[in-house]
């Protein structure tokens, strides 16, 4: 696998819990923008934008938790 190559990375098992749980973040971070440009530009628009991707940072944080926590569970077993 060439280390630029986006698809294989994105479709390995392993890689799964990363991919949501840096989705969710980037979600959050762009909701606090929005969120942030709303109250300054007093832009319903922009409040909107804020409102969804927050909330669409929330709902990602249930496939996250399904994913994540038994592949942590999985890298914490002793070898042997």
């Amino acid at each position: 696998m060439h280390p630029f190559e986006i698809k294989p990375a994105l479709l390995a098992k392993h890689a799964r819990a990363l991919v949501l749980i840096h989705f969710s973040i980037v979600r959050f971070i762009a909701g606090v923008a929005f969120d942030f440009l709303a109250q300054w530009k007093k832009e319903r628009l922009l409040s909107a934008a804020a409102y969804y991707n927050l909330f669409a940072a929330a709902l990602m944080t249930i496939p996250a938790l399904t994913k994540g926590l038994p592949a942590c569970q999985r890298s914490s077993e002793p070898n042997g």
